[in-house]
């Protein structure tokens, strides 16, 4: 795979969205236990990160505790964020977990002097009144809603953990390796909870649990870490919200999920915000190190 550094981060970030977007897909169409196609996500996408090393014959560097801390919080955001959708809708669920960029932007500004000028709050603003709209304004909370929500603030401050560890871990791991770490470390995690005895699927769901590892586990989280260790975490938490306008467009698209004319307006304004920020914003430059390349 040739050096990315010139690839403009952006993009990075948008396609890492889109491929973790494809989860939901996935877990659909297996219809397996959530913790199950998540071990695949994460330890068999971790088994092809691994093996694509070992054919680049890439010199190996040690992990930091921080790199593995990432895979712990990543496992807990899954975690979480499965634990949510037990007890209240999956709608209010992600609503709360997609604070996360926010939350991750605020820490940034003021624990990392990440400075967020007007057009960045502006463009965080306008994605968050977009993502509002794709929910319609709705936030319905009842009975057991409190408990679902808790565990969604929860998914909310792991997600967050995790994008602000990749952003300013000063491990001088390639992307790939520490991709390589973290998710070896959420699928240890993750087998754990589901059981060893309770991942063998059968034969008709291992296509599915096999996309799963290639695709949102592997391919979108390589590219996912790389924004992430290039871009400023306001930029990146604005890119962050392609995924849950991809979800939504999947939805439609491949299981005939209607969407109202609000949520496609909001789906637009998401994009628009994420266009204006990407195009607008001053990009690091970094060493090669930081990118794909092994």
């Amino acid at each position: 795979m040739k050096n990315n550094a010139a690839i403009n981060p952006a993009w990075l970030a948008v396609a890492g969205a889109v491929g973790m977007a494809t989860m939901g897909v996935m877990s659909r169409n297996a219809g397996v236990d959530a913790a199950v196609i998540t071990f695949y996500r994460l330890g068999v996408g971790a088994v092809l990160v691994f093996a694509w090393l070992l054919a680049q014959s890439c010199q190996w560097h040690k992990p930091r505790a921080l790199t593995l801390l990432g895979g712990v919080f990543l496992a807990g955001f899954i975690v979480f964020y499965v634990e949510a959708m037990n007890y209240t809708t999956m709608a209010n669920a992600i609503l709360v977990v997609y604070l996360a960029p926010v939350c991750a932007a605020i820490a940034g500004h003021f624990i990392w002097q990440e400075h967020i000028n007007r057009w960045q709050l502006l463009c965080i603003f306008v994605a968050l009144f977009g993502f509002a709209m794709v929910m319609e304004f709705r936030l319905d909370i009842s009975g057991s809603d409190a408990k679902g929500l808790a565990y969604a603030a929860l998914a909310m401050l792991a997600y967050a953990a995790f994008m602000l560890l990749n952003r300013h871990n000063k491990d001088t791991l390639p992307a790939s390796q520490a991709t390589l770490w973290q998710l070896a470390v959420g699928g240890l995690l993750m087998l754990l909870l589901a059981g060893p005895q309770n991942v063998m699927v059968p034969l008709e769901v291992l296509p599915w649990a096999l996309a799963t590892a290639l695709i949102p586990g592997f391919l979108a989280m390589a590219l996912t870490v790389a924004a992430m260790q290039r871009l400023p975490t306001a930029v990146f938490g604005t890119l962050a919200y392609s995924e849950p306008v991809a979800v939504v467009v999947f939805g439609w698209w491949l299981f005939a999920e209607q969407l109202s004319a609000l949520q496609m307006a909001g789906c637009g304004v998401i994009i628009v915000a994420g266009i204006f920020q990407a195009r607008f914003a001053k990009v690091e430059r970094v060493a090669p190190a930081a990118g794909l390349t092994s």
